[in-house]
């Protein structure tokens, strides 16, 4: 059942809270015209089916999987969650997602109503509460850049931390190239050059309005393993924390746009989906880019060019 709560001031963004509360999910919709939905659903039917889309779309075989079983639970979800308070939806625009923990991998975009899948009709923003900052729009002119990423075998590899084979990521370079391109001012920290000193030293003496990672990334509920690589070292994400408030004391603009372009980079589980994103949205990134699984190197490198020159 759906029902009306009640009306807050006037024209409020679109934001739809999916809360878990063990036995049942709640969904909240605060609609354009400042007013409250509520629709409650059986939580164990959208845990089922987000373990079963999670699972197909984590797998390592996912470009050769049927598209069918994809649609399946997906379908299942969009029925579940959207469906019931579409009546308070626009029908085009941006919605905003605030996701429980338990459901911070799953990507509303992919949810699918039967003919398409949300992101075909919404562009789909996610943020870590109820404050939401507002967009801000950067000219071309505005575009300075650190750009930092890792194509070739690094000596972090070998860190005792560091998950198993890891590789050198070819497409690296370019990518970095690539986004240079697109942007009017830049630093870049490429292989050798993309330690964790340097880093440091550049985000606490230079201003940037985008910082863009292009590295390997692991994430776990244990702190000291969700990390990203630079050439001599892992960096925590409690070192990263550390280093984006520093940047936070030098810069008061801070960050608008934070790219994490690299292998399961928000993957973890579900104390963790949001990993370093996460962290980086906390520290103040007004808004952050990054992969919830395994993808390939060279679809990412051209998904970060398009990203780039459409932004501008």
């Amino acid at each position: 059942m759906t029902v009306r709560v009640r009306k807050v001031g006037s024209n409020p963004p679109t934001v739809v809270h999916i809360i878990d509360l063990d036995n049942t999910v709640e969904v909240i919709v605060q609609s354009s015209d400042g007013s409250f939905h509520h629709h409650s659903v059986d939580s164990k039917l959208v845990k089922t089916s987000t373990d079963n889309l999670l699972e197909i779309l984590q797998s390592s075989r996912l470009a050769s999987i049927n598209k069918n079983l994809i649609i399946s639970p997906s379908q299942s979800l969009y029925d579940l969650l959207i469906a019931p308070v579409k009546t308070y939806l626009p029908p085009s625009g941006t919605l905003v997602l605030t996701l429980d923990t338990s459901l911070q991998s799953l990507p509303i975009g992919l949810l699918h109503d039967g003919k398409d899948y949300l992101l075909k009709r919404y562009s789909i923003a996610q943020t870590l509460g109820s404050k939401i900052r507002p967009p801000k729009f950067l000219p071309k002119e505005q575009l300075r850049a650190l750009i930092a990423g890792l194509s070739k075998f690094s000596p972090s590899f070998n860190a005792l931390n560091a998950p198993e084979g890891l590789k050198a990521l070819l497409r690296v370079e370019q990518e970095v190239e690539d986004v240079k391109k697109q942007t009017t001012s830049s630093t870049v920290l490429l292989n050798e050059k993309f330690t964790s000193q340097a880093l440091e030293q550049q985000l606490s003496t230079n201003h940037f309005s985008i910082l863009h990672l292009t590295t390997h990334a692991q994430f776990s509920s244990d702190a000291q393993k969700t990390m990203f690589f630079t050439w001599n070292k892992p960096i925590t994400v409690l070192e990263f924390d550390n280093l984006l408030k520093l940047n936070a004391q030098t810069n008061e603009d801070g960050i608008e746009l934070l790219v994490l372009s690299a292998c399961e980079t928000a993957k973890g589980n579900k104390r963790s989906a949001l990993g370093i994103a996460g962290v980086a949205a906390q520290a103040g990134a007004r808004s952050t880019v990054a992969t919830l699984w395994k993808v390939d190197a060279d679809s990412t490198a051209l998904l970060m060019e398009e990203f780039y020159r459409n932004g501008t």
